[in-house]
């Protein structure tokens, strides 16, 4: 931390992680909460429940020697056993980098060794290849300008699985550090799928066909400048968002905006499941019926902790509703709402709570 203080009337936290909301002593979660706490079918610990394709299906040993557990783990496999269904826990959902792509070969930078290289941390991809090979490429979608935004798809993707969960609440160090090694595993990966010899030739060839694309981020070594931060904290605010909100199962009050997308979480960990072999846990999509309200109080702090203070973007939500929320559009709702609150406030010299909504919803 600097050390250097700023003084407004008003402040909009817009950030992913929620560090002014933090700094300033608003009380917030981490993690998925149990399923009793805000009477909830869909969140906390979901293992064996599989909204897409992104698990194992078949059976896929995680030992690095197969078959023997003292000869350890292999890579990016928890040795912690998961709660029971519907338990709380304070882990968050894979992070990746949204790669920008191209297969035009004038505008293609194409795929090399990464500095820090390891072989080995792919083993489970090279043992799944093995068993099938018909998901990988699933998500390089087309976006205009012959390019693609890459995003996980699979059981083993770009997602990287469990390590994230301290991310949050880290230091500013210790954050840079969980985005440099998030950098290395997709690069490491892109270059296994495009190199190692027990992936199918056709895959390699198809993956060579590909490269980074040469006029994006071309300071950055064109790379993405920011990972995505699926979910962070989630503020704990005045009205708390849950998926019986999404769901259309309550009444929404003084609604600031709408909200529609699937309640949508990618998967939380990779462990060893009771017969001994490699699953994933917490990949959900679950539809709303719907479009649906949400609520001035989720972007509002509670009097108590925050009087000058809107957060539009970690919301006051539970984790299952937040994976609905979570949308771009949706955050532009929002900061549109909490700037226009914060401006009115200011304009009348009134505090955020004392702006009726009969004057904000005008």
């Amino acid at each position: 931390m600097s050390g250097k203080v700023f003084k407004a009337k008003g402040f909009v936290d817009a950030t992913y992680e929620g560090d002014l909301m933090a700094s300033a002593g608003v009380k917030y979660a981490v993690g998925r909460e149990a399923g009793s706490v805000y009477n909830e079918a869909w969140n906390g610990v979901q293992k064996n429940v599989f909204h897409h394709g992104h698990y194992f299906k078949d059976k896929i040993d995680p030992y690095k020697i197969p078959g023997d557990p003292s000869s350890g783990l292999l890579p990016r496999i928890s040795a912690e056993v998961p709660g029971e269904n519907g338990t709380g826990d304070n882990k968050i959902q894979a992070y990746c980098f949204r790669l920008c792509m191209t297969k035009v070969s004038e505008n293609k930078i194409p795929i090399t060794k990464p500095v820090g290289y390891d072989s080995t941390q792919y083993e489970l991809l090279a043992r799944l290849s093995e068993a099938r090979w018909n998901e990988f490429f699933g998500k390089y979608d087309p976006i205009p300008n012959m390019k693609t935004d890459v995003n996980n798809h699979g059981p083993l993707s770009f997602d990287n699985i469990g390590m994230n969960w301290d991310y949050p609440d880290a230091s500013y160090d210790r954050r840079k550090a969980i985005i440099k090694e998030h950098e290395l595993y997709q690069k490491g990966l892109l270059y296994f799928m495009a190199t190692d010899r027990r992936i199918p030739v056709s895959v390699r060839e198809t993956m060579n066909l590909w490269g980074f694309a040469k006029d994006e981020f071309k300071d950055n070594g064109n790379w993405p400048y920011n990972i995505y931060v699926r979910e962070s904290r989630r503020m704990s605010g005045q009205y708390v968002m849950t998926e019986n909100d999404v769901l259309g199962k309550r009444a929404v009050p003084e609604s600031i905006g709408m909200g529609s997308y699937t309640m949508d979480s990618h998967n939380v960990q990779r462990y060893v499941t009771s017969e001994g072999f490699v699953q994933n846990e917490g990949d959900l999509g679950v539809s709303a019926k719907q479009p649906y309200k949400i609520a001035l109080g989720s972007i509002m702090p509670k009097p108590e902790d925050c009087l000058n203070l809107l957060v539009p973007v970690c919301v006051s939500a539970s984790h299952i509703a937040f994976g609905s929320i979570r949308m771009e559009p949706v955050f532009m709702i929002l900061g549109q709402s909490a700037g226009t609150i914060a401006s009115m406030a200011i304009d009348k010299n009134k505090s955020i709570y004392d702006l009726s909504y009969d004057e904000i919803k005008i």
